[in-house]
C-alpha cells in the first residue's frame, strides 16, 4: 500500500512546529539543524505513535494505546515481526520517511548482541536499551524547498477503506494543529545547576588510558573508545535546553524524543546507517581538533588534522572494520570506499570522516543490518568484540544510550540513522552526558582527556556553564 500524501509552502520553522508538540509524550523531531556536505535536507516531526515498542535486556514491551503485552526473547526477533507486519511502497520523487518508526537504540543492546561482553558495568540510569515509535504520521520538512510534506499511512488499519478514513482523519488534525504555531524567541542561555560533576577525576581517566595502552602494547586490540560522563541539575525546561544546543551547535543528524520520563537531546554529527532502496552507506568519524579563534587559527586546527598520521590510522582501522560488518550482510563485491579520508567543519571542532558503502543482499533487510553491525565501529574499536569487553571493564558505568543510534526505519524499509554522540539524556530534573576518543599506541593521555573536553564543549554550555 502507498501513503497518502499532501504538501505545502512553509510558513514556519521545524523548531516552530516541533514547540506546538514538545510537551507530548513519544512526540519525536529529527532535526537536520545544519546542512553539512549535503546531509541535512530533510527534518522529521512525528507524535501520537500507534504502538511504541521498548526492551530493557531480553524482556520487550508492546505498547498499543491501553493494550500493554509483555515478550520474552531477542528484541530485535520481534522488531522484524513487527516491521513485516507494517509495510508500505516506495513512492518515486517524494521525501524519504513517509510513516515508519523513529527512536532510540542504546548501546547496551550490545550485551544481546556479542554474549562474550557480559555487561559488569553499573546500570545506573535504568533507561530501555530501545525505544521505537511506530508513527503513521509524519510532518517532512525540505529545507532546500522550503516545502512541507504531511504523509500518513493509516496504520493501525489494514482494512483499504478503514485505513484511507484514519490516513486523511490524522492528516487533516494535523493541518489544523500547526495552523497556530508561531515564530519562536531566540533561545536563551540557562542558569547553570551548580556543579557539573564527571564520573572520572584527571588522574582517574588518564591511568585509565593507560591501562588501554597495555591492552594494545599486549596485542589485545589495536584501538579501543574510552568516554568519561558528565552530569548536572536542570535549570531549564529540557526542549529549551535543546533549543539552546541546535543554536550553538546545529548539526545534520541532531534530535529531541520526549519519552515521557527519559527525553534525549542530540546534536550528532555522525551517520551510523544510511539505507535506500537497498543500498547502504555509513560515514565513521574518527579525528578531531578544536575550532580556532579566527581564520588563521582554523586554518592551523585544519591543517594539524589533516597532516595527522595518528588520527588518519585511526579512522582506516575504523573503516576495515565497517567494511567487515557490511559484508556480513551485504552483496559479495558491493562493500566498497568511495571516500577515503575528507575534513568537515563543524560550529566546534573539525573532523575526519570516510564514506563506506554496500548492496543489502536479497535474503536480508534493515534489522539483519543493524544486528550485524551495532553498535558502530567508529565507537568501540578493533577488533570489535574484544574492545567491546575492555570498554566493559574500564567504564565503571553502563553506556545507555551514548554511542548507540537515533533515527528512522521507513516502513518502505530505508533508514537513516545516527552515533548517538553529542547528546543529552535528561531524567529525573538531571541531564546526563558522555564523551570520549579512540585510544591507539601513540595515544598520550592527557591529550585524549583534553579531547573529550574539546567535543564537551557544546553540551557544557547548552546546561549554562
Amino acid at each position: 500500500m502507498k501513503p497518502i500524501i499532501k504538501e505545502y509552502q512553509s510558513l514556519c520553522s521545524a523548531e516552530a512546529i516541533y514547540a506546538l508538540f514538545a510537551h507530548e509524550d513519544n512526540s519525536v523531531f529529527l532535526d537536520s539543524a545544519i546542512d553539512v556536505e549535503g546531509l541535512g535536507r530533510y527534518s522529521f516531526i512525528a507524535r501520537d505513535p500507534f504502538l511504541v515498542f521498548s526492551s530493557k535486556d531480553q524482556e520487550t514491551s508492546i505498547q498499543e494505546h491501553d493494550k500493554r503485552t509483555i515478550i520474552e526473547g531477542n528484541p530485535f526477533e520481534e522488531l522484524k515481526r513487527l516491521l513485516n507486519l507494517y509495510q508500505t511502497e516506495k513512492i518515486a520523487d517524494q521525501p524519504p520517511l513517509l510513516g515508519g518508526i523513529i527512536g532510540y537504540f542504546g548501546y547496551d543492546l550490545a550485551y544481546l548482541l556479542e554474549p562474550r561482553v557480559a555487561g559488569c558495568s553499573q546500570d545506573d540510569l535504568e533507561i530501555p536499551d530501545c525505544c521505537l515509535g511506530f508513527y503513521d504520521t509524519v510532518i517532512i520538512f525540505d529545507h532546500h524547498t522550503d516545502k512541507i510534506t504531511i504523509a500518513s499511512t493509516g496504520f493501525p488499519e489494514i482494512n483499504e477503506q478503514a485505513r484511507l478514513a484514519r490516513a486523511i482523519e490524522r492528516m487533516d488534525d494535523l493541518v489544523k494543529i500547526i495552523a497556530a504555531a508561531v515564530r519562536l524567541p531566540e533561545p536563551q542561555k540557562p542558569v547553570p545547576g551548580g556543579l557539573l560533576r564527571a564520573n572520572f577525576t584527571y588522574k582517574n581517566y588518564c591511568e585509565m588510558i593507560d591501562q588501554a595502552l597495555d591492552y594494545i602494547a599486549a596485542g589485545d586490540i589495536f584501538q579501543v573508545n574510552l568516554s568519561q560522563r558528565f552530569e548536572a541539575q536542570l535549570t531549564a525546561h529540557p526542549f529549551q535546553v535543546y533549543r539552546y544546543l541546535r543554536k550553538i551547535n546545529p548539526a545534520p543528524f541532531a534530535a529531541y524524543l520526549n519519552f515521557g520520563e527519559l527525553i534525549v537531546a542530540s546534536a550528532s554529527p555522525e551517520r551510523y546507517l544510511l539505507v535506500a532502496d537497498r543500498y547502504v552507506e555509513t560515514r565513521p568519524i574518527k579525528g578531531t581538533r578544536p575550532r580556532g579563534q579566527d581564520e588563521a587559527s582554523d586554518e592551523q586546527y585544519r591543517q594539524e588534522l589533516l597532516n595527522s598520521e595518528k588520527d588518519k590510522a585511526e579512522l582506516v582501522m575504523i573503516i576495515d572494520l565497517e567494511r567487515n560488518d557490511l559484508g556480513k550482510v551485504c552483496e559479495y563485491g558491493s562493500v566498497k570506499v568511495p571516500d577515503l579520508i575528507r575534513l568537515e567543519e563543524y560550529a566546534t571542532v573539525f573532523h575526519l570522516v570516510s564514506t563506506v558503502v554496500g548492496k543489502i543482499a536479497a535474503k536480508h533487510d534493515i534489522v539483519d543490518l543493524i544486528a550485524a553491525s551495532f553498535p558502530g565501529g567508529s565507537i568501540t574499536g578493533a577488533p570489535k568484540v574484544r574492545a567491546m569487553e575492555i570498554i566493559d571493564e574500564l567504564e565503571p558505568i553502563r553506556r545507555g544510550l551514548y554511542t548507540g543510534s537515533i533515527g528512522y526505519i521507513d516502513f518502505n524499509g530505508d533508514a537513516d540513522l545516527n552515533i548517538v554522540i553529542r547528546t543529552m539524556v535528561m531524567k529525573q530534573g538531571k541531564a546526563f552526558f558522555q564523551v570520549g576518543g579512540g585510544i591507539v599506541a601513540d595515544s598520550i593521555a592527557e591529550q585524549e582527556y583534553a579531547e573529550t573536553l574539546t567535543k564537551a564543549k557544546a553540551l557544557i554550555q547548552a546546561l549554562g556553564y
